[in-house]
């Protein structure tokens, strides 16, 4: 059962406002050298996909497997696609580099399997961030605490990553979703981290959002099928409250964002990651994008024309972004849009040196003292990542204007 249910000041804080200009103080996010962010799991596996110098994709024989039926005993396999999400994302920052897991797909094998395919050991990760609490985002962590023995490991959540969920069937009763629990999870050695508003991580180079503003008029969440247990009833659960996106900021290049079904919808969670860091350049945007079905029909043109109008360089929308908002992206921005598969490989690399302050960061350079923002926990194990709360947002996560 869950333990706490939206309010209604929490659904009204959600509700489209207008919210005009940048953040008083942004965050200081730090700009990082090279992000890398794969693929480990998503609804496609497409082996003959080709890549770039910046993209590299899962080759066709990603591993094997025993079958008498061949000559030699055994046969070439590719990597596992599900529907769900899972990414691992490196960040490096001169000679450090940290890498954190976002999501962990639908099944307890998939994500573990394909990076084992791909030749990745996940028991090095610096911690977990969970994109909300839909079971085919979470379903991993089981693999996960299997293969990554006794260490302690930091997880990133909202505090309503926890709420029951179910689906109301169109002819009556309802499909019951599995729920996290947060017991098993801390039994598990998991060292759970409840936060709604944004969190720095890896020494201030990734931002993890927090709740998002809904700021558009065209973003209007799940359908009114999808429900929440508030500990006494059912209730339609458009919000999902608990969704929330991972940002870094590339040097000289500009934001990377990665979603996992992006509910608060893909460009308020772009306009509230610029708004928080004060960096106005989207340069990419990963992720589910939650546009499939015909409840999300409508939202799809004014979307689009948003993701348009910011121009990013790389656009890889995945998982449930489904196949209309897919065909009319890849119209749209044809030089932008990639197709996502799991196991594929995205490096992003700063275009300036090092010792150049971010001239599209306010917050880096001469000014940058008057922006230091307060460490308000660290984790005590030293090879952890820092999560700190930036001092502004302790009270919410509500922009200054």
């Amino acid at each position: 059962m869950c333990k706490e249910s939206a309010t209604a000041d929490d659904v009204r804080a959600a509700m489209p406002h207008p919210v005009v200009g940048s953040a008083a103080d942004p965050i200081a996010l730090e700009p990082v050298d090279d992000v890398v962010v794969t693929t480990l799991v998503d609804n496609v596996y497409d082996a003959l996909l080709t890549g770039d110098n910046t993209i590299t994709r899962a080759p066709l024989a990603a591993g094997t497997a025993q079958a008498p039926q061949f000559e030699p005993g055994f046969t070439n396999v590719g990597l596992m696609a599900e529907h769900g999400f899972s990414a691992l994302v490196t960040v490096r920052r001169g000679d450090t580099t940290t890498s954190v897991l976002f999501d962990t797909g639908l099944s307890p094998d998939a994500m573990v399997t394909n990076a084992d395919r791909l030749g990745l050991d996940l028991s090095g990760v610096h911690a977990v961030v969970l994109s909300h609490g839909h079971f085919d985002h979470v379903g991993g962590l089981a693999g996960l605490a299997g293969r990554r023995g006794t260490r302690s490991l930091p997880m990133v959540v909202h505090p309503l990553v926890w709420t029951r969920r179910r689906l109301a069937l169109p002819g009556g009763g309802a499909d019951d979703w599995p729920t996290l629990s947060k017991r098993a999870l801390t039994g598990e050695g998991f060292d759970v981290i409840e936060r709604r508003q944004p969190s720095l991580l890896v020494d201030g180079s990734i931002l993890i959002t927090g709740e998002v503003d809904r700021t558009t008029d065209f973003e209007h969440g799940m359908p009114p099928a999808h429900q929440h247990w508030t500990g006494t009833t059912w209730e339609p659960d458009p919000l999902i409250l608990d969704d929330q996106a991972l940002v870094v900021n590339v040097r000289g290049k500009g934001l990377v964002i990665v979603t996992g079904c992006g509910h608060a919808g893909a460009v308020n969670i772009v306009r509230h990651a610029q708004r928080l860091t004060g960096v106005p350049r989207l340069h990419a945007l990963l992720g589910g994008l939650h546009l499939g079905g015909a409840f999300f029909t409508p939202s799809i043109g004014p979307t689009v024309h948003a993701l348009t109008e910011l121009a990013p360089d790389l656009l890889v929308p995945g998982h449930c972004t489904g196949w209309r908002a897919q065909h009319t992206l890849a119209a749209a921005l044809p030089d932008s849009w990639v197709q996502g598969s799991s196991g594929t490989r995205y490096q992003l690399t700063s275009s300036l040196p090092a010792r150049w302050p971010d001239l599209a960061c306010p917050g880096h350079g001469p000014q940058r003292d008057r922006r230091v923002h307060r460490l308000v926990q660290r984790h005590p194990a030293a090879q952890h990542p820092r999560l700190s709360q930036p001092a502004e947002f302790e009270q919410g996560n509500k922009v200054k204007k």
